[in-house]
Order: C-alpha cells, then sequence, then structure tokens
C-alpha cells in the first residue's frame, strides 16, 4: 500500500512539475503582417517535423525563394528552393507563380506554374529529396489542353486519392467577351507527376462580392480543408491587386463536387481601418500545437497603394456549427497556439 502511495506521489510531482515549466515556457505572439520578406504573394507553408517552410510567389523572373522558421512568425531566407536558370531546358520564361511543396512518400513535390514561350501560363510539377530544394522539373505541361492554368493544389484524401485543385486563368478563357477564371479538380496519378481522367468544373465568379458582372473575374488559389467528413475548397476572389481581393469557400461532400459556396462569404476581407488591404491567396498549417489550424495569406505592403508588393499574415481558422471561419485579419498582438 505504501508502495502504491509513493507511486502516486510520485506522479503528481512529476505532473506537477511539467505544468510549471509549461507555465514558464515564453508564449509565442504574433502581429501581422510576420516575417521581414517584402514583394511576394501567394504564400504557401508546409510543416515538416518541427520546421515550417514558406514558399511564395518571388522571384517572377526566375522561380521562388524558400524561408524557414521554427514558430510561424520569426523567418529566414534559405535561398532559391526552386532556379529555373539552372535548368538545362528552359521551357519558360517568366510569371513564375504559386508554388506549393507537399511531401509524399519521403519525396518532395511543388506544383506550380510560368508562362512558356507561346505566352499561355502553364503548370509544372518539380521534385526534390529536401523541403528546401533545389526542385528539378519533372513534369511540364501538367494540364495538356488548350488555354492559360495557374494555381495549382494537391490535396491527398484519407483513402490515398491524390487529386489536383487548379485554376483555368482568365487570361485566355474569355466567355461572352468577359474574361473570367474557373477552379477545376482532376485525379491524380499515384506518383504525382500527371492528372487522370476528366476534368471537373467546380467554381465560378456568382456571388455578389466576386463582381460576377465585371469584364474580369477570378475565382482562384483554391485550397482544400477535410472536416469531418467534408471537403471545405478556400478560394479568393476579385483582382490580387485591388483592395478587395478576398477569402471565400465552398463545401462538398465529395473531392470532386458538387460544391455549394457559402452564405457567409468573404470570410476574410480588407479591413482598411487598420491598414489591412487585399488578404487572400491563402494556404492552411498548423500551430505548436500541431492542431490549431492557421490560414497564412498575403496582404498588401502599402494598403492605399495596393499592388503586387505583399507580405505574409496569419490568423486562426476554425470551424463553427459546421461553418468556416478565420478570426481575422487581426493587426494587433496574438498569442500563437
Amino acid at each position: 500500500m505504501k508502495k502504491v502511495i509513493f507511486s502516486l506521489a510520485l506522479a503528481l510531482f512529476i505532473l506537477g512539475g511539467c505544468d510549471q515549466l509549461e507555465n514558464n515556457q515564453e508564449k509565442v505572439t504574433y502581429q501581422n503582417p510576420v516575417g521581414e520578406m517584402l514583394d511576394i504573394g501567394d504564400p504557401y507553408v508546409l510543416k515538416v517535423e518541427d520546421t515550417y517552410y514558406m514558399y511564395a510567389t518571388s522571384v517572377p523572373h526566375a522561380g521562388f525563394r524558400v524561408w524557414e522558421s521554427r514558430n510561424l512568425v520569426d523567418w529566414e531566407e534559405a535561398g532559391m528552393a526552386y532556379d529555373h536558370r539552372d535548368h538545362e531546358e528552359k521551357w519558360a520564361q517568366y510569371d513564375f507563380w504559386a508554388p506549393e511543396v507537399i511531401e509524399h512518400n519521403g519525396t518532395f513535390y511543388m506544383v506550380y506554374s510560368a508562362r512558356d514561350y507561346t505566352g499561355s501560363l502553364k503548370m509544372a510539377i518539380a521534385t526534390s529529396d529536401s523541403p528546401t530544394g533545389p526542385f528539378t522539373d519533372a513534369t511540364v505541361g501538367l494540364i495538356d489542353r488548350p488555354g492559360s492554368f495557374i494555381d495549382g493544389h494537391i490535396f491527398i484524401d484519407d483513402d490515398g486519392t491524390p487529386y489536383l485543385y487548379y485554376v483555368e486563368d482568365n487570361h485566355e478563357n474569355i466567355i461572352d467577351g468577359k474574361h473570367i477564371s474557373h477552379i477545376y479538380v482532376q485525379e491524380m496519378t499515384e506518383d504525382l507527376l500527371h492528372v487522370t481522367g476528366e476534368p471537373h468544373f467546380i467554381l465560378e465568379p456568382d456571388q455578389a462580392w466576386e463582381n460576377p458582372d465585371g469584364d474580369f473575374q477570378w475565382n482562384e488559389g483554391p485550397f482544400v480543408v477535410k472536416h469531418e467528413d467534408l471537403y471545405y475548397l478556400m478560394y479568393s476572389a476579385n483582382f490580387y491587386a485591388s483592395s478587395d481581393y478576398a477569402i471565400g469557400y465552398a463545401v462538398s461532400d465529395n473531392p470532386i463536387g458538387p460544391f455549394e459556396k457559402s452564405e457567409s462569404n468573404p470570410i476574410l476581407s480588407k479591413d482598411m481601418e487598420n491598414g489591412i488591404s487585399g488578404p487572400g491567396h491563402n494556404s492552411v498549417t498548423v500551430g505548436l500545437d500541431d492542431e490549431t489550424l492557421y490560414a497564412v495569406y498575403h496582404i498588401h505592403t502599402d494598403p492605399e497603394n495596393p499592388s503586387g508588393d505583399r507580405r505574409p499574415a496569419i490568423d486562426r481558422l476554425y470551424f463553427e456549427d459546421g461553418e468556416m471561419k478565420i478570426e481575422g485579419p487581426t493587426s494587433d498582438e496574438q498569442e500563437l497556439r
């Protein structure tokens, strides 16, 4: 009996010590924008073990930089993750946009888009054995049909089936005289190097906040979060260099749709009084606790003069009564979970 009491007392002592250590740990806080990066866009964050990696539209004439962080707040540049100038076969000339990186079976896959020598935007897959690269092209012309295609997002479902969500850019997609971007999804091969089957059309600009009557219309930057067997497809609408650029979402019980847009859209939009303009083209990652979700998005560096010069920001993403919500955009100090 004494032995049992002693063991219980020891356990309580250890637990108490852990609580004290936890309480003594310095809390991590952030205030948007995060990091010192300037003139970037479309930030995508991948967490590998205890390190975060950020990729973004950053060197549009040549490729993509990568940054590292241990806390999602303080970032250091780690060089060029992908540099087209290092490739013997140079298929693209400029407009290197929106890289996303996923780890699969020990290999890191980057999906990105760039403008080829015909003037069209094409998508490619590059691979590396390290999240910092160097990434080397493995597939060029991922979407093999006429048009311009951007903003690839790879989502692997619980059953292992990979899907590619992407945008038919309004550069070449002209309908009744209007330039309109559309979001599609296709299954991918197991090696993540090709699409297979037919493309499924899933979204177009049709809500009032998306300027559905304008000469130029956008639904772009798809990102999928699966929550309680539902697929939440996040996207951005309006022109990226406008303060009205914002984030919405649509929901489906199937990864290929049909998707229904939320009546609560947009769920993240400008706050000009606090200097937040054009929040959009987001990715989603987890916080330090590996549970709390955070949307990583860009905002305009100069909110009074929105342009392609943007900086990264983060805010908590959560679900409430089946609705996706973002606690932001914030401009004051926040605790990172």
